[in-house]
């Protein structure tokens, strides 16, 4: 998606903005003069500040080592199982990084005592040469920019100061979605009103936005919403992450933009 994403964004950005900043696959890749990272879960926060602060040599010593003392592979459950225990009653960030590496689809995932419970992925997750030749893409990319790492709620930021010349990119769960973010109604209606009437303020005050989101679920808010502004289709591919969907028909994933 990055290719069909990046080129809609303006050309020259001062702040740009990753609301909602998950992964970073976005907003690492944006050339602007400085960027900042929001994200709720604070374990994936700390991780980008560990990956940020460490040169990717140790980073990549760290995580062969958990992968040779736990014996992980796409095949060994016990070692996953083993890990993940140890990583639950001794959190660091590259213990669960390397989790994620093994888990189920390479989701994340929390209990309500805040335990990471994703099962194991089976013959199909590794810190494989490809997902290491992407891993050290990305360290190096964050190493080389700007930017700044936040721990709050997409509601509590303030963008008084922001002007035109800034670019506030949101990607939230989609509503009525069946993804993992959803299982307890993590995205509610309450929380799609809010952020929609958040970059409204945004346009009303100059500010430049960008909202990924899909328009095949049971949304009539953002179907409505989004005649008020420009909307960019993209062409995605997400097989992987939606197999297991019983909701078979087509992605329509676009980007909603204010400029």
């Amino acid at each position: 998606m990055l290719k069909d994403i990046i080129p809609l964004f303006p050309e020259k950005i001062n702040t740009f903005v990753d609301l909602f900043g998950g992964g970073f696959n976005v907003g690492v890749n944006v050339n602007a003069e400085r960027i900042i990272y929001n994200e709720l879960c604070n374990q994936v926060v700390e991780l980008m500040n560990y990956l940020k602060d460490k040169p990717t040599e140790k980073l990549l010593k760290e995580i062969d080592d958990l992968v040779s003392d736990y014996k992980l592979s796409k095949e060994n459950r016990n070692g996953f199982l083993r890990l993940r225990a140890e990583y639950n009653n001794n959190p660091t960030p590259i213990k669960f990084y390397t989790l994620i590496c093994y888990a189920f689809n390479y989701q994340i995932r929390f209990n309500q005592q805040g335990k990471y419970n994703m099962p194991f992925g089976k013959d199909r997750s590794s810190f494989n040469p490809s997902l290491r030749q992407k891993f050290i893409e990305f360290c190096g990319r964050l190493h080389s920019i700007e930017c700044v790492f936040m721990n709050n709620d997409f509601s509590a930021l303030d963008f008084t100061d922001f002007t035109d010349s800034d670019l506030v990119y949101c990607d939230p769960p989609y509503f009525n979605s069946v993804a993992t973010y959803n299982e307890q109604n993590g995205w509610t209606g309450k929380n799609e009103t809010t952020l929609l009437d958040i970059l409204d303020a945004l346009n009303n005050s100059g500010v430049k936005f960008a909202l990924s989101n899909n328009l095949k679920y049971d949304n009539p808010l953002l179907s409505n919403w989004k005649n008020k502004y420009h909307v960019h289709y993209l062409n995605g591919d997400y097989s992987n992450c939606n197999y297991q969907k019983k909701d078979k028909s087509k992605d329509i994933e676009v980007l909603i933009t204010n400029y």
